[in-house]
């Protein structure tokens, strides 16, 4: 524990906290920061500037990171017809299957990291939203997890897509990547993700959308970073 917090101390030492630095210094003194035994994630945590009790100035939809996160999803695919269900094992799906996989969803199993289905089976997957929502996993068509073109999204969830949704406070957090990826992959996936995020603006918001963006390592210090 001396150990731990020692290596904290040493990582606020690098950091300003009143300070808004450029994304390339920001992850420059991450990357300097004393590193602990393991290969951290870099996060990126935005504030919006919307009122999220409002549902028509929710905010969510889906990227795909140019380098990934570094963190090899498993994909579900619910499917019944044989041609998409060969598709979907042929793209890389790790399950493929429907009524038996929703069964044990319904026990507790949820070693999945996405999950895809064609708009013809929601109904019956709608029975698992208690499930499926509080963890984020319940497919949707605006984050491209409802769709007949099973192949593309199995694809595109392998290369780094990531899906964004604004939680009760207005903000947005997700992982942009490893420490060990270079400044200039880490960086152009935080450009990537904020120029979505920024097309993601609700029709007829006033104010400021994007009030702060931050950048943190899993446990390391978090440093403000310019958005515009």
């Amino acid at each position: 524990m001396k150990r731990r917090n020692k290596r904290i101390k040493e990582c606020y030492k690098l950091v300003d906290k009143d300070k808004v630095y450029e994304i390339k210094e920001a992850i420059k003194i991450l990357k300097q920061t004393p590193q602990p035994k393991f290969n951290q994630s870099v996060e990126l945590s935005l504030k919006l500037g919307i009122d999220p009790k409002k549902t028509e100035q929710s905010v969510r939809g889906s990227v795909v990171l140019p380098y990934g996160t570094g963190k090899q999803k498993k994909v579900l695919v619910f499917c019944e017809d044989e041609k998409l269900t060969q598709e979907a094992k042929e793209a890389g799906a790790d399950f493929v299957g429907f009524k038996d996989l929703i069964e044990k969803v319904e026990k507790g199993w949820m070693e999945f990291d996405a999950l895809i289905c064609p708009p013809t089976l929601m109904r019956q997957i709608s029975k698992l939203g208690r499930i499926l929502g509080p963890r984020g996993l319940m497919p949707s068509p605006k984050t491209g997890t409802v769709t007949n073109e099973i192949a593309k999204a199995v694809k595109e969830i392998k290369k780094g897509r990531v899906e964004f949704k604004n939680d009760k406070d207005g903000g947005i957090h997700l992982s942009v990547g490893k420490i060990s990826f270079s400044w200039e992959e880490i960086e152009e996936n935080i450009s990537c993700l904020i120029e979505a995020i920024r097309k993601k603006k609700p029709a007829g918001l006033k104010g400021h959308y994007i009030q702060t963006v931050a950048i943190s390592t899993t446990m390391g210090p978090g440093m403000k970073i310019a958005n515009s």
